[in-house]
């Protein structure tokens, strides 16, 4: 079976989906949803900088400006909150 990527907008806001719960850890994050019982773990401390400060930005695209992430790093970090749009972690705000 082949996996099939959500390509993520990063011109828009997202948020934590209302039903997940990030728990700060040593090695970065915790992330639970309560839905689906699905936990994961994020062991890249940017990522957990930027899943915080999604509220605070307009767009994914502006909170990974805002950490530093530079046009040559975006596609990386695209494809990681891709994954984490299609576990349903993250949400359109």
């Amino acid at each position: 079976m082949r996996r099939v990527l959500i390509v993520i907008d990063l011109d828009v806001g997202w948020k934590i989906n209302p039903q997940v719960a990030l728990r700060p850890e040593p090695f970065g994050a915790l992330l639970y949803h309560f839905g689906t019982r699905k936990l994961s773990f994020l062991k890249n401390r940017t990522i957990v900088a930027v899943v915080e400060a999604l509220p605070d930005h307009p767009s994914l695209r502006s909170a990974l400006q805002a950490q530093g992430i530079d046009d040559a790093g975006v596609p990386r970090y695209a494809r990681a909150f891709g994954t984490l749009a299609e576990s349903n972690m993250i949400v359109p705000d």
